[in-house]
């Protein structure tokens, strides 16, 4: 079963069976990966250009590194719009790491 949450800025986290789903919008061709809340919104600022790949290779690489948990696509390949699957961890854990690192940049 699915149940959707959000944390103290609004961002949105779906639980699964596999683990937790987020939403976020992408921004590319930023001078150094970001993640910043926008309006309530989860917005990666990405340092790659959108050709080929590249972009989801950095989200994917950036956002296991930060979890440090394995890191899927599940839509939005070729979309700003994009939802990503956290395996194997718990939405309090993700809320964290989250507003951790949004609140280090100043949101």
């Amino acid at each position: 079963m699915n149940s959707a949450r959000s944390c103290g800025n609004k961002m949105k986290l779906w639980k699964t069976t596999q683990g937790i789903v987020l939403e976020v919008y992408v921004k590319t061709n930023s001078k150094k990966f970001q993640i910043k809340t926008e309006e309530g919104e989860l917005v990666v600022f990405c340092r790659e250009t959108p050709v080929k790949g590249r972009v989801n290779r950095e989200l994917m690489k950036e956002l296991s590194r930060l979890f440090k948990r394995r890191v899927e696509i599940l839509s939005g390949f070729s979309s700003r719009r994009k939802k990503f699957l956290v395996r194997d961890i718990e939405a309090k854990e993700v809320e964290q790491i989250l507003v951790d690192v949004t609140t280090a940049h100043g949101n």
